[in-house]
């Protein structure tokens, strides 16, 4: 098997597009060689605990209507493209995303970080849940056959968050400073949201390896 360690954020369009790209790639290949585990990386590690105005937030950051309307063009192109629906007026808020990050955290635990992380960008570009918010995560939870009573709890406190927020830092001291990227094998990393083709062609050169080293 093959390690796959993918950093992320679930509010970055790129990084669903991203996934939903690799899990088409997957879909080919159900004996694929990898065991993939998700990290945390904040977009905005400054942002409110409460999050803020989605449009607000957008046009901050882009320098207005017309900044941000460019800036999110090729994202409603390449969700379009690939029949990846998002409701972009459904998503008011911009959350922070830190606790997010923790219940991914837990998840993996459990051996469901993957579906959590679906269930967390259905939640967010199809539904424009609050995912900063403590009962939409507990929600996610349930839905995932997690304890949703214990995370709620764990929620109420701190558990977790430094550690997410040295692993999020610890990746931007490696030279992470986009999402998604993809990292096989601790050794190659992978940036941006590639096209199903090119985890077609990184899968067979990795199946093509372990069959010489058997």
């Amino acid at each position: 098997m093959v390690k796959l360690d993918i950093i992320s954020d679930p509010i970055c369009p790129w990084c669903y597009i991203g996934k939903a790209n690799l899990d088409k790639a997957l879909l080919d290949f159900p004996d694929h060689p990898f065991v993939i585990e998700w990290h945390p990386f904040q977009l905005n590690p400054d942002m409110p605990a409460g999050g803020m105005d989605r449009r607000e937030y957008l046009e901050r950051k882009f320098g207005g209507k017309e900044g941000a309307v460019r800036a999110y063009a090729p994202i409603v192109e390449m969700s379009e493209k690939i029949g990846l629906g998002i409701n972009f007026e459904a998503m008011k808020k911009t959350p922070n995303t830190i606790d997010a990050h923790r219940l991914i955290h837990w998840a993996g635990i459990e051996q469901r970080q993957s579906f959590v992380v679906d269930l967390l960008f259905k939640a967010y570009f199809i539904e424009g849940r609050d995912i900063g918010d403590h009962e939409v995560l507990a929600d996610i939870a349930d839905t995932a056959e997690m304890d949703a009573a214990l995370v709620t709890k764990l929620l109420e406190t701190d558990n977790d968050t430094d550690d997410i927020r040295k692993r999020d830092a610890h990746s931007r001291e490696m030279g992470v400073n986009s999402v998604p990227t993809f990292i096989i094998a601790n050794q190659h990393a992978v940036p941006g949201a590639q096209p199903p083709e090119t985890w077609v062609q990184v899968i067979k050169d990795i199946q093509s390896q372990l069959d010489v080293a058997e």
